[in-house]
């Protein structure tokens, strides 16, 4: 467990390229350029000043790329600093680096910021390197000073860490509502698309065969697929509306549809053959919209798989029953007997399920005893916790 949690930890990715702009690390080593010359020039205890003053420019230089190349950054300006500081040691001085060299203090944090994880310990060995000499030569004044230098690197590291996993949190969060967008965009669209393309389906299939027998009834069924088609733009058009506005109030399903407007359903299926009976029972008024939405494309999506897949079925009984705390819906249709329903790759009774426990209900599809007829049962609270 400990060696898979690090082995992650080791093989975690660079996060995304930072999309601020980098000039503000250019200007700030533009500053500490000529503040590193006149640091190296002016002050008067500047050990080995030449080499000081490269050591000063290149940390200062290599603040300008410590977001795109971070490891690169680190490694450029900490490497040769304490090589020169490990030869100090060894020549029996103490390495009195440039005043200005603080500014490698940012190199932790981004390293832990900007960084994949290996990059960011390759990059941090130099630092402890460092700090291991400065332990190892007794440099400190008082024991306190190895904590104090201890708490200076390591608390940039750590406040990159953690806005890294700040922003990483906030990239999943975009992430998921997109997921929950593009879910509730494809329930929608199935739900509106397939239950009336199935209709139209059918009435043409109907049409066709009634056409040279029957002209009047063919006539009707094709005024049934006016109709359905009538109805599928009409909700095709509200999903784009819903789509287009910015608001956070926006919703993909049409609000008008109701308990009001299950009943309806009724006459789209009497071209199929199926008899579609509706029944209400308690308390059904002042629904919240999404309730309302919820039920009717629950009871458009259980009809539409009756009339496609329910074998022999003639008659399609919807139920509503509503109390002071939830409303249930029960689809039940008259078919030959089914047995368990199986894993499909189809979007029907997923998205119904989806849709349920979004607004924390229970949901259940399959065979009911004792007929083992096909229902659809839901259950859907009034009001959401």
């Amino acid at each position: 467990m400990i060696a898979q949690t690090l082995r992650d930890l080791w093989l975690d990715p660079r996060p995304p390229r930072p999309t601020t702009a980098a000039w503000w690390d250019w200007a700030l080593a533009a500053l500490l350029v000529p503040a590193a010359l006149l640091e190296g020039l002016l002050r008067p205890d500047v050990m080995w000043r030449p080499l000081s003053i490269v050591l000063g420019v290149v940390a200062a230089l290599a603040i300008a790329i410590r977001r795109e190349r971070p490891l690169l950054a680190a490694l450029v300006a900490v490497l040769p600093l304490q090589v020169a500081h490990l030869a100090a040691t060894l020549a029996g001085h103490r390495w009195e680096g440039l005043h200005m060299m603080a500014c490698l203090l940012l190199l932790p944090y981004s390293l832990f910021r900007w960084a994949a994880a290996w990059e960011a310990i390759v990059g941090m060995l130099p630092m402890l390197f460092g700090y291991a000499m400065m332990i190892v030569g007794g440099h400190a004044k008082h024991p306190g000073e190895y904590v104090a230098a201890a708490i200076v690197m390591f608390f940039p590291a750590v406040l990159g860490a953690a806005v890294r996993f700040r922003a990483a949190g906030r990239v999943r969060e975009l992430e998921r509502v997109k997921l929950l967008e593009r879910e509730q965009l494809a329930r929608e669209l199935h739900d509106t698309v397939a239950h009336h393309v199935s209709a139209i389906a059918i009435q043409a299939q109907a049409a066709r065969a009634l056409s040279d027998k029957k002209p009047e009834a063919a006539l009707d069924a094709l005024k049934i697929i006016e109709e359905a088609a009538g109805r599928s733009l009409a909700e095709l058009r509200g999903i784009v509306r819903a789509l287009r506005r910015d608001d956070e109030a926006a919703e993909l399903a049409p609000q008008q549809q109701g308990i009001e407007a299950i009943e309806r359903l009724a006459g789209a299926a009497a071209g199929a053959r199926l008899r579609v009976d509706v029944e209400t029972e308690g308390d059904l008024d002042d629904l919240p919209a999404s309730v309302g939405a919820a039920l009717y494309r629950l009871a458009q999506e259980s009809i539409t798989n009756a009339v496609k897949h329910a074998r022999g079925a003639t008659r399609v009984t919807v139920r509503v029953a509503g109390d002071a705390d939830c409303v249930r819906l029960t689809v039940r249709d008259n078919g030959a007997p089914v047995g368990e329903p199986t894993e499909s790759n189809g979007y029907g009774l997923v998205g119904m399920a989806e849709r349920v426990a979004l607004l924390g209900g229970t949901f259940s599809a399959g065979p009911q005893p004792p007929e083992r007829h096909f229902t659809v049962s839901a259950m859907l609270p009034r009001h959401s916790e």
